[in-house]
């Protein structure tokens, strides 16, 4: 980790910003049962689905997320942030915060958190736009999510 990260480390993790972290990003749109995950390079500043992971229990969700960083080499993490549309927080916002607070215990990459609010529901008009709709855009669904929250921190970086 660099020194800027270092030096927030004692922020809460909604507080945190990395602008100067260079390289490749993976986000992630977490759920109970699956987890949506795009990457990017901050470079480039586009966003791109990858996966899914299906699985309800933290150690198999943990495997497969310990292999992506293994294959993806990520400088920075993104987490999506549930709100309500008030900007309320709900059951999911503290179960992502905690989730985003295991991602950089367990992996010690820092970690953003990003609202997520519309990126399920922009998600699916996307896929629609592609010509997937119905039960097609399930197994995709939350991976594009991923991609568009990933897409909303590269365009707030711009």
């Amino acid at each position: 980790m660099s020194i800027a990260s270092l030096n927030q480390s004692h922020l809460p993790i909604l507080e945190r910003s990395y602008p100067d972290v260079a390289g490749t990003v993976l986000a992630f749109d977490f759920g109970e049962k699956r987890i949506g995950v795009a990457t990017g390079e901050t470079m480039l500043k586009v966003a791109h689905p990858l996966t899914t992971i299906n699985a309800e229990e933290n150690e198999a969700k943990f495997t497969q997320i310990r292999l992506l960083i293994g294959e993806w080499r990520p400088a920075l993490l993104i987490v999506g942030l549930p709100m309500h549309m008030d900007g309320e927080s709900h059951a999911m916002t503290s179960l992502s915060k905690k989730f985003a607070q295991r991602l950089e215990g367990r992996f010690n990459l820092p970690v953003v958190m990003v609202d997520e609010r519309l990126s399920s529901a922009e998600a699916s008009r996307n896929l629609r736009a592609a010509g997937v709709s119905g039960i097609k855009q399930k197994a995709m669904l939350d991976a594009v999510a991923a991609q568009s929250i990933l897409q909303s921190y590269f365009d707030a970086l711009s």
